[in-house]
């Protein structure tokens, strides 16, 4: 499994951006592919998850309204949509994907330890 982020960059506050996720090496039929980010000093945090079997979502608090994650038909590109930027979304963004996970509306937060494959990464920089 191969997982390829692309679409970061410098964005001014309240601008927006739309990252990629492209997907290779499985159906990704019944996986859950998520955002994690991880800020400068800062540990990763999971940002939001899909579920390939029934399109759940998930967002963690502070990007709620914000942020919009979906998905292609053929299961292999992954997006999220991110609106009303702020300083503080400023990261390097992961997309993770895993086959046993569940991405649940119930969740508190996405534990990284359950993911198994992760792409390199993509930069985002907000401007105050």
């Amino acid at each position: 499994v191969q997982l390829v982020e692309s679409g970061g960059g410098l964005v001014q506050t309240g601008g927006s951006l739309r990252l990629s996720c492209a997907a290779s090496g499985s159906t990704f039929d019944d996986w859950t592919i998520a955002w994690f980010r991880q800020a400068p000093g800062k540990e990763r945090e999971g940002v939001s998850c899909i579920s390939t079997t029934d399109g759940t979502t998930w967002y963690t608090d502070s990007v709620k309204g914000r942020f919009t994650m979906s998905s292609d038909n053929a299961k292999h590109g992954f997006y999220m949509q991110m609106k009303s930027l702020k300083p503080e979304d400023t990261a390097v963004y992961y997309c993770a994907a895993d086959s046993m996970t569940r991405c649940l509306t119930s969740l508190e937060r996405l534990p990284q330890s359950a993911y198994d494959y992760w792409g390199q990464g993509t930069q985002v920089t907000v401007s105050s």
